[in-house]
């Protein structure tokens, strides 16, 4: 047994898997002494084959993948800077739905074209695939139903989840902080449209914190997102400075995508496609719980992806409502209080929502 065992460390190179399989084999054979060379060999033999890593957790990992931090200090907590408002069970399944608005003029065609590009350079990133010769998209109305997602399982929902988070939080940032210096150097106010961008930066990064609660993505996950950041940050910014309203118009039919993915996976979910999503153990992270205020006895995946899409559906309208005003003088309608209360009107909540945004006449 241990000649053979020299013999082939002589002419295999013995790399880290190797040398870990080694060590297993050799325990089991002083625990069973009827263990054969042969074993030994083959495990000595068999390499793990090499391929592309986009999330390095495990798949039986599929929870709480980072533990909570222990510190020493006297901060009990951080809480959130922007409170997420309060969205009800019966609301997120009834007035959240795919909807998709009509482009009317050459800017809103530019802006949809750009989307459907970015999501046609998403899908190949990400693998992302359908069981349909030709998925439909943004500009069909029966695209919920002709959109079927093919071979999605637990982990790959994740890393396609994990990118889109990861480049949904630019545009936010990227129009806050236009606009708050646009505001510095005309020495103006900018009636309140930069706390609604940086808010809607800050629940899209929410987002992506709470996924990574559930996968680490790996090397190769993290190189297309600093690429995805780069290309996209800059691209925004240059597009900001000339054309905000069709940089609106394009978040809104980004998040139109959005709506849709996340519509696609709770079906999933709903289905039994994604056991490990449906098992009754499986609990959502307790980030997500505090940030949304998720109740009791409903914290399960299907709970989460829920206020996950009315989050998106809240971008697609706001973004669609902001493409509608006057860039330099018209107030955020989602801030503002109004004459008549009574009448139906944009707020933080979703209890009034027009999924292809508010009219301009309608709000101002």
């Amino acid at each position: 047994m241990y000649a053979t065992r020299v013999s082939l460390s002589s002419k295999l190179p013995i790399t880290k898997q190797v040398s870990a399989q080694l060590s297993r084999v050799a325990a089991a054979h002083y625990a069973f002494p009827t263990c054969t060379a042969s074993a030994l060999q083959h495990a000595s033999v068999t390499t793990p084959s090499p391929r592309r890593e986009f999330s390095s957790t495990s798949r039986a990992s599929l929870r709480e993948f980072f533990p909570e931090p222990e510190h020493n200090h006297a901060i009990r907590r951080t809480d959130t800077a922007w409170p997420h408002p309060e969205f009800s069970a019966e609301d997120m399944q009834k007035k959240i739905f795919f909807a998709h608005r009509d482009p009317k003029d050459l800017s809103d065609r530019f802006a949809l074209f750009m989307v459907r590009f970015l999501r046609w350079g998403t899908d190949l990133a990400t693998g992302y695939k359908h069981n349909v010769e030709s998925p439909k998209t943004v500009s069909d109305s029966n695209a919920v139903a002709g959109t079927k997602a093919y071979g999605m399982s637990e982990s790959k929902w994740l890393v396609r989840f994990i990118f889109l988070e990861s480049v949904a939080g630019v545009p936010g940032m990227v129009a806050g902080m236009l606009r708050h210096l646009h505001s510095l150097r005309r020495m103006k106010r900018d009636n309140g449209w930069i706390e609604t961008l940086l808010e809607e930066a800050y629940n899209e990064r929410m987002h992506l914190l709470t996924f990574l609660k559930m996968a680490e993505p790996g090397w190769f996950m993290r190189f297309m997102i600093l690429g995805a950041q780069g290309v996209f940050f800059n691209g925004m910014f240059l597009s900001y400075l000339v054309s905000p309203r069709t940089c609106h118009r394009f978040v809104g039919y980004l998040e139109e995508e959005a709506v849709l993915t996340y519509t696609l996976a709770i079906q999933d979910v709903e289905s039994g496609k994604l056991p490990k999503w449906s098992d009754p153990n499986f609990r959502v992270p307790d980030l997500a719980v505090k940030y949304w205020n998720m109740p009791e006895g409903s914290r399960t995946m299907r709970d989460l992806l829920l206020y996950i899409r009315a989050d998106e559906a809240k971008h697609r309208e706001v973004n669609h409502t902001l493409g509608n005003l006057d860039q330099k003088v018209d107030p955020n309608p989602f801030v503002s209080s109004y004459k008549d209360e009574t009448k139906p009107h944009p707020s933080k909540g979703i209890e009034h929502t027009k999924p292809t945004g508010w009219e301009r006449e309608d709000v101002i």
